[in-house]
């Protein structure tokens, strides 16, 4: 059974989504802790709601963002924590927790990397007019949005996208593939050589794919 740690920042539907999906017996792992930077985030709910220790971290009461790390890193390991989950995590994740979980920390991504990092990738992704968007689930490295890429699924843009309809759409695949993701992981089926995680034994469902009327 994987024992997984989740970071949040607010609402957190992902979170949420692997809730479920672990809760159904479709991932073999168990949530150790809810870790938060925002007391006012709905995740803490959530985790309420189905009996899973959270934890407030104030970054303001830490002279430096290490300091900060190494206290949630801290917590983590002490709870024998083997996959950390960043479930809308809104803060770039420094070296004490590189050090401690090496290609063990999972994001995801609204955007089809490497297009798009950062903030709003699908306010970037309408702006620049692409015609095919989506999200990305990658382990986390030290860069912005730059580790190696697991699962990767589309939706098309159409011509009256908005940030928020190019959002929601996307929003329904990102609870498809995060917990997919989280599945591989805990059967141990990825294995990360270099840039490139290999996945053994597997084709993605072709679910993951979008017809040009999802959403509407």
């Amino acid at each position: 059974m994987l024992k997984i740690g989740v970071l949040a920042s607010g609402r957190g539907s992902n979170f949420q989504a692997i809730i479920d999906e672990i809760e159904a017996g479709r991932i073999p792992a168990k949530i150790e802790i809810l870790i938060v930077d925002n007391p006012e985030a709905y995740a803490i709910e959530r985790a309420k709601k189905h009996g899973i220790p959270y934890l407030y971290v104030n970054p303001k009461e830490f002279k430096s963002k290490d300091a900060f790390y190494e206290r949630i890193r801290d917590e983590l390991l002490s709870r024998g924590v083997e996959l950390v989950i960043l479930a809308g995590f809104m803060r770039i994740v420094k070296k004490p927790m590189l050090d401690a979980f090496p290609n063990r920390i999972m994001n995801i991504h609204p955007a089809l990397l490497p297009s798009f990092p950062g903030l709003h990738g699908q306010k970037q992704a309408v702006d620049y007019g692409v015609r095919i968007s989506g999200c990305t689930v990658h382990f986390v490295d030290e860069g912005v949005d730059s580790g190696p890429i697991i699962i990767q699924a589309a939706v098309p843009v159409h011509p009256d996208d908005t940030e928020d309809s190019l959002s929601e759409r996307i929003l329904k695949l990102e609870h498809k593939i995060f917990p997919e993701a989280i599945r591989l992981f805990a059967e141990g089926r990825l294995k990360v050589e270099g840039r490139k995680v290999k996945i053994l034994d597997y084709k993605l469902p072709d679910k993951y794919f979008t017809n040009p009327e999802i959403g509407q």
